[in-house]
């Protein structure tokens, strides 16, 4: 019985190929017909409709036929012409969607191993992850918001305030005694930056950076608009030039740190401390600074449109150059503040009650390129009471 089978399985084996070429034999056979009929039949019988009957000479008929064998040639010739266009069409589809399926594939592959390279104990590793996922996020939009996430949720685990503990100096430390954010925590400066260059693109509305440690943070030049830093902690910050268009800054801590040309519109920087904060040349339009410290803090040449600072404290507050004609200074204190001819007052308010000072204009702003690198910077002692 076993042999029986054998040989069945055998001639079924043969006979598969057997039938697909007499498949293929007959198809062919009967496309051969097909071109045939076209090609000889058809002429002939479209030019007897179109004569109906008339006698012409045989040359003339002749003629037309091959007239008409000519135009059903270049109609067939460009039916196939289109359907070669379409199959390499379709051939370049399938490609392109194997190709894409391979490098989501691998861009899935790189992510994991970079998440996994977050939770090393080697400072390296965390380092090389952290680049992993930048580079992923610049060249995956789809996955951008994801590793935006990741880096934010990084820093807010790494880097707790108040301190939770080592590598971060404890909250009472003074300022100059603190090392940069890049050396005593240079994965935490990476994913920063990561943030400060990413956000520029993103998609979602908020990015979450609350009670983090940033202290000494170098974000020159970055963009964190609509970026959560409320209760965070930045002091001696460098903000150089950097963009908080509706950024949050509730209770924020900003002391000695430098928003030099930096763009505040329509933040929020309720309750925060910006005592001694440069915001020389900064974009203050229509921010909110209800009940904020700003004692000491320099905002000269600060465009303040429309910006409220409503029970804020400006005392020693140097407004040389400031243009406040729109804002909001109802019981705003104003003692010791420094004005110039260039500043720019409110209709009717009378600064001498105010008890601000009217002095010189400091005149054109150095550049910053000649002040000082952050990391060497010290911030001056606060004449102000804590």
């Amino acid at each position: 019985m076993e042999t029986g089978e054998t040989d069945r399985g055998r001639r079924a084996w043969h006979d598969g190929p057997v039938r697909r070429r007499a498949a293929a034999a007959l198809l062919a056979g009967a496309g051969l017909a097909v071109l045939g009929t076209v090609f000889v039949v058809l002429p002939g019988v479209v030019v007897d409709h179109d004569l109906a009957g008339a006698s012409v000479a045989a040359q003339d008929r002749l003629k037309a036929v091959n007239d008409v064998r000519t135009t059903l040639l270049q109609m067939v010739g460009g039916l196939v012409v289109l359907f070669g266009a379409y199959a390499t069409w379709r051939q370049l589809r399938v490609s392109q969607d194997g190709l894409r399926a391979t490098q989501e594939g691998y861009v899935t592959d790189r992510f994991s191993r970079a998440v996994d390279q977050l939770g090393s104990d080697k400072l390296d590793v965390r380092i090389g992850g952290l680049h992993a996922l930048w580079r992923i996020a610049e060249q995956s939009a789809r996955d951008r918001e994801a590793v935006i996430s990741i880096q934010a949720a990084y820093l807010r685990t790494h880097l707790p305030w108040p301190p939770a503990g080592r590598p971060s100096p404890a909250a009472d430390v003074p300022i100059n005694d603190i090392a940069p954010l890049e050396t005593r925590a240079a994965d935490a400066q990476v994913a920063l930056t990561a943030l400060g260059v990413l956000c520029r693109h993103r998609e979602q509305s908020w990015v979450n950076l609350s009670i983090t440690d940033l202290r000494r943070a170098d974000c020159d030049g970055m963009w964190f608009p609509e970026v959560n830093f409320d209760r965070a902690c930045l002091e001696a910050a460098g903000l150089y030039h950097a963009n908080l268009t509706q950024a949050s800054l509730v209770s924020v801590n900003l002391r000695h740190a430098d928003l030099t040309t930096a763009i505040l519109r329509r933040a929020r920087c309720v309750l925060a401390d910006l005592r001694a904060a440069k915001l020389v040349e900064a974009d203050l339009r229509d921010a909110d600074f209800t009940e904020t410290d700003l004692r000491e803090a320099n905002l000269r040449k600060a465009a303040a449109h429309g910006a409220v600072f409503r029970r804020a404290d400006l005392r020693m507050a140097d407004l040389r150059g400031t243009d406040l004609r729109t804002a909001d200074l109802a019981e705003a204190r104003l003692t010791g503040a420094l004005a110039s001819e260039h500043t720019r007052w409110p209709a009717g308010f009378d600064r001498t009650a105010a008890g601000v000072v009217d002095t010189e204009d400091p005149g054109p702003e150095p550049s910053p390129l000649l002040q000082p690198p952050g990391m060497t910077w010290q911030a001056p002692p606060l004449r102000s009471a804590p």
